[in-house]
């Protein structure tokens, strides 16, 4: 890693893990395989910003702690890079067991369970595919109806006092890291 620590990825320790180590390595790996409209890739730093805001118009009383969690969920990515789903299930246990022990290491570095509760667990997976209907339909040459065959329906998290969504623009790596190292600091990360 850029800050001289070396983390062992068969056994991660919290002690090797540094958020500016995630924040560059996130904001360089790209969404969607690069397959996506503007000058730069949308990065897994800038997808981590807006899970997190999706999640909290979804739950707006959400403690700050579980919103570092959400901001958090694609972490290990800094390391391993970003798979597409169905490729991670060709792969199967090994590598979910590698992605697993990371996302242990990198939660306790930050004073988080090893685990999120089921709640937030659940709460990251729907705004998760919520953004990912977003980057499909606005990024990745998607129709409204296949990404809501896809990813389901965002129906219900906008409008009203929860706001429109969100109009997204791939930023270059620096200004991504800055977003997210901004997220990881306004929630005590």
């Amino acid at each position: 890693m850029l800050s001289g620590r070396r983390l062992d990825l068969l056994d991660p320790s919290p002690l090797d893990v540094e958020i500016e180590d995630i924040a560059h390595g996130l904001a360089r790996v790209a969404r969607w395989n690069g397959q996506t409209t503007g000058p730069h890739i949308f990065s897994v730093a800038q997808h981590s910003v807006l899970v997190e805001d999706i999640a909290v118009r979804i739950e707006p009383g959400l403690a700050p702690r579980w919103r570092l969690a959400v901001l958090l969920h694609d972490a290990p990515e800094y390391v391993v890079g970003d798979m597409i789903s169905p490729f991670k299930a060709v792969i199967g246990g090994d590598y979910k067991a590698v992605e697993a022990r990371l996302m242990a290491a990198i939660h306790i570095r930050f004073g988080l369970p090893p685990e999120p509760p089921a709640e937030v667990a659940a709460l990251t997976k729907r705004a998760d595919r919520v953004a990912a209907f977003l980057e499909a339909t606005q990024l990745a040459g998607f129709s409204v109806d296949e990404a809501t065959t896809i990813f389901g329906s965002p129906a219900g998290i906008f409008g009203g006092a929860k706001g429109v969504p969100p109009q997204l623009s791939p930023l270059d790596a620096e200004a991504a890291k800055a977003a997210f190292l901004e997220r990881i600091s306004a929630l005590g990360g």
